[in-house]
């Protein structure tokens, strides 16, 4: 078995994403407008680098517009754009991450 092989059975399809509906004229369509795995918002390192590196670095916040990942503002740190990031969803506890 390669290193680079996904687990589990080889016969059952990836869950990663959710299975598109073969009867929907559009299905294709809706599948490329899809978010990444990432969410509706992420947040990257101004300068580029690991987001893990340097805590106290600028961060750019990012937003998903349905093609791409825009430019929507900045954060002075790793603390402020996680806060930022989870603020969109209630379905997240305060203290929880």
């Amino acid at each position: 078995m390669g290193k680079d092989r996904r687990p589990g059975p080889p016969n059952q399809p990836s869950r990663a994403v959710p299975a598109v509906d073969s009867a929907d004229p559009l299905a294709a369509y809706e599948k490329r407008r899809r978010a990444p795995l990432d969410g509706p918002r992420r947040h990257r390192p101004l300068h580029g680098g690991a987001r893990h590196l340097d805590p106290h670095a600028a961060r750019v916040l990012e937003e998903w517009t349905g093609f791409a990942y825009e430019p929507v503002g900045t954060a002075p740190d790793l603390a402020a754009a996680q806060e930022w990031v989870v603020e969109l969803d209630p379905g997240v506890a305060e203290g929880e991450e």
